[in-house]
Parts: structure tokens; sequence; C-alpha cells
């Protein structure tokens, strides 16, 4: 059986592009973010793979990488639940503002602590242990038993709500998760192992 699962950090954002906190918010992909999402369709493609579900977020960048690539795969109406378990790591206080305006604020070494410890949520915000109590149980219940049946599963989602499912599927500490960077169209490809482990693991870039 071919317990496979595909996972996908959404393409370039707007947001992204102009080095602001997203969160929650929801701007639209660039054009470099479309081709990103084509390419990763194509790449997945290429490998001849084809997918029973997929998942995707409550964020129409997420949503919209997703089309994309089932689109280059000839998938376009494959059944798809969206959730807010898989949202982006919500920012809080700092959504919305510029990286450099947030740190000439609150200090560098501050924002740095908000950005890249695990437990530390930014005013009004998540950390990202706070990202994975929304994420594991998700994971657990509805995205793993399809995988574990044998249909063939995709999830296009965000870095942090990424990171946070990775850590579960990996096995990972909090330090390990933290140093561990998701690049935006870039799938990675995981075949496991009948107790939930992973066997095989691809980073398909470019």
């Amino acid at each position: 059986m071919d317990r496979l699962l595909v996972l996908v950090r959404h393409g370039q954002s707007d947001w992204n592009l102009k080095n602001l906190f997203t969160g929650w918010r929801d701007p639209e992909l660039t054009e470099q973010g479309v081709a990103e999402a084509t390419a990763a369709g194509k790449r997945l493609k290429a490998l001849d793979l084809s997918f029973g579900l997929a998942f995707t977020s409550e964020l129409s960048r997420a949503q919209n990488t997703l089309k994309l690539i089932l689109g280059e795969l000839g998938q376009p109406d494959l059944p798809t639940i969206r959730d807010l378990a898989l949202n982006e790591r919500d920012y809080g206080d700092l959504s919305g503002l510029n990286k450099d305006d947030a740190r000439a604020k609150w200090g560098e070494e501050q924002v740095k602590i908000w950005r890249r410890s695990y437990d530390v949520p930014p005013p009004g915000g998540e950390s990202l242990k706070d990202t994975g109590a929304r994420v594991w149980p998700y994971y657990i219940f509805n995205i793993l038993p399809p995988v574990m049946r044998g249909e063939k599963v995709i999830v296009a989602a965000h870095g942090n709500s990424l990171r946070a499912l990775i850590m579960a599927l990996e096995g990972l500490t909090p330090a390990e998760i933290l140093e561990r960077e998701l690049e935006t169209g870039v799938p990675i490809v995981y075949r496991l192992n009948a107790d939930t482990t992973v066997a095989e693991k691809k980073v398909l870039k470019g």
C-alpha cells in the first residue's frame, strides 16, 4: 500500500514580497507565487502523481496555490477540505506590520523571540506551540487516517502550520523544528510506514 502525503507551502504572497507579518490576514499570491504554485504542480505531475483528497486552510493564498497545482495535475474537482486548523500562525498585533518597523518599535531581540521561539507568542497572537495545539489533533484525526487507508493526500497550507505538522510527522523536538525553513511552492513528498513513521521523504525543488 502506498501511504503518500504531500505538503506544500503556498506560493509567494503579496505580503511576503512586502516583508509584512501576514498571519490570518488574506493577501493574494504575487505573479511569482502563481509561477511557484504552477511549477509545483508540474513537478508532481512529472512523478505521475494523482490524489484522492486535498486539505487546505481558510486563507486564499493556500487555496489558490492548491487550485493551481490541481489544475496542472488535471484534477480541478478533487474533493477538498478547508479548515482554519491549517491556517497560518496568528501574529496578533504584528499582523500587517513591516518586519523592519516591528524591530524598530519593539527591538530586534524581542521580535526575534516572537518569530523564532517555540512557546512565546507575540501580543494577541500565537506561538508555534499554540499553532501546533490546533494542527496536531487535526492531522491525527483528519489527515492521517485517509493516508493510512492508502488515499494519496495533498495539503496546501502555510509555513508555520506545516512546520507544526512536520514536527509531528517527523518526530522533531521544539529545537529541531525551529531550524526548519520551508520554501514557498516547494512540495515535500512523504511515504509512510504502517506505524505512521516516515519511510521516505523527497523535497521537489526546481
